[in-house]
């Protein structure tokens, strides 16, 4: 039993390697060893689709082409080419892993596992990957896409994201791992779940494998893998004011404690309901910003940005105001260098229309 079992995992695995020679993408990070090429390409590509992280990984590699380059930048100009790709602590995580590179080994980015696990940012899955590709260490990637189709096709229906899920997902990983080649192991199996064994409407008609796949004879396709869920959801209320004094604006530049740290936005009061003009006039920090001659000249509506655990109602309130008692964190800055400032995207979005930049 034991021998038929490895022999349906060799097959599985053999299957899948080529249908990926014949079938992957091409992609620049693809087309290297370089540890550093492919540490920029892992990070920016978590939770973040080929296609709208093409175009940054491209700009990366174009500005900073190698680690030292990267270490020598300023976390504003890190921030600011990393604008719009969401999740910005990554942005912030990899300039700190650049640095710690550039002291420890001297420029050149670490390839074995045991060194990559220790830096900053970099996780199991991501220490695997680099490993795998860059110096083909026999270390088997588990990402959503891997624990798709390990589920699917061996039908495991344990939560991915429990302990115990973890610990069977990265077992199974492991056993199926080709350690001839785990490199091109690895790749075909996070490229057939992203492009053939998808979360939805998958390829099943034209998967080469289907036949032993137990998600495919059983019908349960729709209901593998399965993940607990645990995310709960924070409702936030941001409030934030437009002062432009004559060619400036008013900006803020944001702590470490929050969202978006280290960024620019505007000036900021955080509500815990949506309230009305009348109540907001009447806000005692309105006041203490701003004084009393405060005048309310136009109120935007209400967009919505969702993040992993917050949603965010923001508004933007443009307001006349006599005198402002500046905040440590507040300054005034020329409307011309605005772009020049990393700012979360809605905000960007916002003050890029307001004056037509």
């Amino acid at each position: 039993m034991l021998i038929i079992l490895l022999l349906l995992r060799m097959n599985f695995s053999d299957e899948l390697v080529q249908w990926y020679i014949q079938n992957k993408r091409d992609l620049p990070w693809r087309n290297t060893n370089n540890a550093y090429i492919i540490w920029l390409s892992e990070i920016i590509l978590q939770q973040t689709r080929v296609e709208q992280g093409m175009p940054y990984f491209n700009r990366f590699v174009e500005k900073y082409p190698d680690v030292g380059s990267f270490a020598a930048a300023h976390e504003d100009d890190i921030l600011k080419l990393w604008q719009g790709l969401g999740y910005y602590s990554r942005g912030r995580n990899m300039l700190k892993t650049a640095r710690l590179v550039n002291e420890l080994y001297h420029g050149k980015f670490p390839e074995q596992y045991n060194q990559l696990i220790k830096l900053k940012g970099i996780g199991e899955y991501t220490a695997a990957a680099i490993s795998s590709f860059s110096a083909n260490e026999a270390k088997a990637v588990v990402d959503g896409n891997v624990y798709r189709v390990i589920a699917r096709y061996f039908g495991i229906d344990e939560p991915i994201n429990s302990t115990k899920g973890k610990k069977i997902f990265q077992q199974m990983a492991d056993e199926l791992l080709n350690h001839d080649q785990p490199g091109l192991h690895n790749q075909a199996m996070m490229e057939f779940g992203a492009m053939l064994c998808k979360p939805k409407n998958p390829a099943c008609g034209i998967c080469p494998v289907r036949t032993g796949c137990f998600a495919f004879i059983n019908n349960a396709i729709t209901t593998l893998p399965v993940k607990l869920n645990k995310l709960k959801v924070r409702d936030r209320y941001l409030n934030y004011f437009l002062i432009v004094d004559g060619d400036k604006l008013l900006m803020n530049k944001r702590d470490e404690k929050d969202v978006w740290a280290n960024m620019y936005d505007l000036p900021l009061i955080e509500t815990s309901f949506l309230m009305s003009e009348t109540d907001l006039l009447n806000l005692p920090q309105l006041s203490d910003h701003f004084g009393q001659h405060i005048k309310i000249l136009e109120i935007s509506p209400i967009y919505k940005h969702i993040l992993t655990h917050q949603r965010l109602h923001v508004r933007f309130i443009n307001i006349q105001v006599k005198n402002v008692n500046l905040e440590q964190n507040w300054f005034y800055t020329d409307v011309e260098s605005l772009q020049k400032l990393a700012m979360p995207k809605i905000i960007f979005i916002f003050i890029k229309n307001f004056f037509n930049l």
